[in-house]
């Protein structure tokens, strides 16, 4: 949850497309975590470095790519679960906000995902990523991370549109083929996420080709 994918999110992403008969393919940039956070009492590990794309395939369970391999035509959709990992690893969100940048191979990915129209999906605080990469287009999409009032001014700062929205629940933003629930922002549950995930892959699945 601190530094990396959200374990519970990602688990749960993972299950919904296995559900819906859709096969995922799992990815990761190979590069170093920003920090490596002691989830037990929350504090920097000073002097320990984990690897991004190492510490993903643990929940993969070692069926993982690395994301320079990936391009937009191997896709029918694409999902970035949340957790500080994408404001941390993904991206420099969590420690620049809206001047963050955007990891080269995610950015690529999702720009090449915007070229050809196809379907995203962004949970918990992803959406933040995702703002920052669409800031240098022309249109911009509607997204959500629930009701954090200094996440929204940083993703409306970004050019994006915020719409407000619970954990069992998920925005669609049509024109753009981005789909976004807030997952973790707000619930208070893995029942309640749960819930918005299964929804959100779901209608991501509606979306395909």
């Amino acid at each position: 949850m601190f530094d990396g994918a959200e374990i519970h999110e990602s688990v749960l992403t993972l299950l919904a497309i296995d559900r819906a008969g859709a096969k995922a393919i799992c990815m990761a940039p190979d590069v170093d975590q920003l920090h490596v956070i002691n989830h037990h009492n929350g504090e920097v590990m000073l002097g320990e470095k984990r690897n991004v794309l190492i510490e993903s395939a643990r929940i993969a369970r070692g069926e993982i790519r690395d994301i320079n391999s990936i391009r937009a035509d191997d896709l029918d959709a694409l999902v970035f679960p949340g957790g500080f990992g994408a404001a941390k690893n993904l991206s420099s969100f969590a420690e620049e906000g809206e001047d963050c940048v955007v990891n080269a191979d995610v950015k690529r990915l999702v720009k090449e995902f915007i070229a050809k129209k196809k379907p995203q999906a962004v949970l918990c605080i992803a959406p933040a990523m995702m703002a920052k990469v669409y800031q240098d287009e022309s249109s911009k999409p509607t997204l959500t991370i629930g009701n954090d009032k200094n996440g929204i001014s940083m993703i409306e700062a970004m050019g994006s549109t915020h719409q407000e929205c619970s954990a069992r629940d998920f925005i669609l933003d049509k024109e753009h083929n981005i789909v976004s629930t807030p997952a973790y922002m707000v619930g208070q549950s893995i029942s309640e996420v749960a819930e918005g995930i299964e929804k959100t892959i779901t209608e991501l699945l509606r979306m395909t080709p």
